[in-house]
């Protein structure tokens, strides 16, 4: 379901595929008339698409900064940014070399999205002199009200309350009368749920490539949460200043039932009224679940009663496809590409995933025969470590995501056993870690990352930035059966940004921290969610539980930045913080077996982080010339 796949088309390529067709052909020259534009089908595709593909989705070509702080879109021609992602300023990944936090250029959007509101205007204010029937009218005033509402949503979750522009704003000598104040956060977040309504009932309910009800209702369920918890858990990270006082950020706990109503009440219409359902709900075991779990995100558009609303990335080329592939895959398939496995998903990550058999619980990885878990002070030859026969063992009776969306030591990854291994244990005790060497031993020649060649294995060798340091290397969202292309923007894979799972999630969720609703069907949709994973036995709706299935569910879909921002969770996660990995070492002493031990430790060469509680809020630039309140301590 490639919900504006063609419209992104449209756009790129418009002008080559419609030369000839009067839309092209306007007159007078200088400007278009709406009549004009929207009269012609075409036209109005070709505007609909620009609008489309202005939107803030966070997806493949998403980088957390960017020209005119606007990181969205970043795929044009050198879109060189280092293989960073979102998540590596999460718990979830760390870079392969670089360990920078959030900074105040981070996750802006002003300018852009001002421009994107005004192109809405535009559209909206000529919908009613239109020569086209009611029902297209209504089409695009739903449209138009969908788009808006997600650009709102883009800035309130970023700025707190903001400037409302409703309606096109015509040009004046007099520049102040153009200024407009921020209103409060509560306003925007109610304009944002007055947009959301239009759309909703305006939209048809066809699931087509465009906006439907349904993708009005999953950005209600989304929007609403977000601002119900900033109600609750706001008073968790208090700020103050001008943008305080005159509640230009921050919610009242008061506001936080009702928010949460309206998500619980759109999440609702949607799983009841939408026709959408989990994709292969009902595995047969474990490993067909995490199959199944990796293919719905290496091409999305096999699971349509699942996916809302689909980005697609139809073709390669600049403006068009991505580069997690070059950027993400394991060193040893890079296909020439010179820098590979920069997405190291964190020991922390691993963790937090259960068990099956002690459902309802994190098991972090135990390596050693006390099972003490937070020892991160690396090897030492008097601890009592757990030997294992093969380098993924240690992960057998872990939740089926974790291998649908990491690629774990000696598992196979495009028909290559990818080695991940950080060094060996000499016969006498002493260790080699992460210092290339090599031992013979009776005729045999072991070496510190599990091969001789840096084309051969994927971890821990500082070479090129290239190999993983945490001993997990990344595998959502990569095609695996295609060889990496090693150029720019090559990468067709398309991103689901609104998918069923999340509105159960965001249901559940709703349910739980508001007491109100129907806590049986929360609970059922949170075991839902639970079951296609692999999982026999519910656990009860708890907020915990909640929470650690969204970070495992919705991993690496840029979620996890925005949840702990929305709970005012970040200060705390992050103080002084250390992230983690997993090192596996063969175990020369158990020779002629062929043993491995894991050692926990912080990732090498990185550094404690911190995440200030100013940066809840971004900081809104130019105040000296649009008059506009700054937020708390910019």
């Amino acid at each position: 379901m490639k919900l504006y796949k063609c419209s992104i088309l449209f756009l790129v390529t418009g002008m080559m595929l419609f030369g000839c067709n009067r839309v092209l052909d306007l007159k007078p020259t200088d400007k278009i008339r709406a009549e004009d534009l929207f009269g012609d089908p075409e036209g109005t595709k070709l505007y609909m698409a620009n609008l489309y593909y202005q939107l803030p989705v966070e997806d493949f070509a998403f980088f957390r900064t960017g020209p005119n702080d606007n990181g969205f879109n970043y795929n044009g021609q050198d879109p060189n940014n280092g293989g960073f992602a979102p998540a590596m300023q999460t718990d979830e990944a760390v870079h392969t070399e670089f360990g920078d936090f959030i900074g105040d250029n981070d996750f802006r959007w002003w300018e852009a999205g001002y421009k994107l509101i005004r192109d809405v205007n535009l559209l909206t204010d000529v919908i009613p002199t239109l020569q086209i029937s009611e029902e297209e009218k209504n089409a695009l005033t739903g449209e138009s009200a969908f788009i808006k509402a997600f650009a709102y949503f883009g800035l309130a979750k970023r700025y707190g309350g903001v400037s409302l522009i409703k309606g096109t704003q015509k040009y004046s000598s007099d520049v102040e009368s153009l200024k407009v104040p921020r209103s409060t956060e509560k306003e925007t977040w109610d304009y944002v749920m007055e947009l959301c309504d239009i759309a909703i009932s305006n939209l048809g309910a066809d699931k087509g490539r465009r906006a439907s009800k349904w993708t009005a209702y999953a950005l209600k369920s989304r929007a609403a949460l977000h601002a119900a918890s900033i109600a609750k858990f706001g008073p968790a990270a208090p700020l103050s200043g001008d943008a305080v006082t005159q509640k230009l950020v921050g919610l009242d706990p008061s506001a936080a039932d009702g928010y949460y109503q309206l998500s619980i009440a759109a999440s609702e219409a949607l799983i009841t009224q939408g026709g959408y359902s989990l994709y292969k709900p009902n595995p047969a075991n474990p490993e067909e679940a995490a199959e199944n779990y990796r293919q719905l995100f290496q091409d999305p558009n096999i699971a349509k009663e699942e996916a809302i609303m689909i980005k697609g990335f139809t073709l390669p080329g600049n403006y068009q496809g991505h580069n997690y592939d070059i950027w993400y895959q394991p060193a040893q398939v890079a296909n020439g590409w010179p820098h590979p496995g920069r997405m190291n998903p964190t020991l922390d990550f691993a963790d937090a995933y259960e068990r099956y058999d002690n459902p309802g619980y994190s098991a972090p990885i135990v390596t050693t025969v006390d099972g003490n878990v937070t020892d991160y002070n690396g090897y030492s030859p008097t601890k009592d470590y757990i030997r294992f026969d093969s380098p993924n063992d240690i992960f057998k009776g872990k939740d089926a995501r974790l291998w649908g969306t990491t690629v774990l030591p000696s598992t196979n990854w495009k028909n290559i056993p990818i080695i991940i291994q950080a060094g060996y244990v000499k016969p006498d005790g002493q260790a080699v870690i992460r210092v290339k060497d090599e031992i013979t031993i009776s005729g045999t020649t072991y070496y510190t990352y599990g091969a001789p060649s840096t084309t051969q294995y994927s971890g821990f060798d500082t070479y090129g930035g290239n190999n993983t340091r945490t001993g997990f290397s990344f595998k959502k969202f990569m095609n695996q059966n295609a060889p990496v292309v090693a150029g720019w923007n090559q990468s067709t894979t398309d991103f689901i940004e609104f998918r069923y799972a999340e509105v159960l999630l965001n249901y559940a969720e709703a349910v739980v921290e508001s007491g109100k609703g129907n806590a049986a069907a929360a609970a059922k949709a949170l075991n839902d969610i639970r079951r296609r994973a692999g999982h026999t036995t519910d656990i009860p709706l708890t907020a915990a539980n909640v929470q650690r299935e969204r970070r495992v569910e919705l991993a690496f879909e840029n979620k996890r930045f925005w949840d702990l921002i929305r709970r005012r969770e970040y200060h705390t996660a992050f103080n002084n913080r250390m992230l983690h990995s997993l090192m596996p070492l063969q175990d020369l002493r158990a020779l002629p077996a062929k043993k491995y031990i894991f050692v926990r430790v912080n990732v090498p060469n990185s550094n404690p982080k911190t995440f200030e509680p100013k940066a809840y809020y971004r900081p809104i630039p130019g105040i000296g010339a649009n008059g506009l309140v700054q937020n708390p301590q910019y």
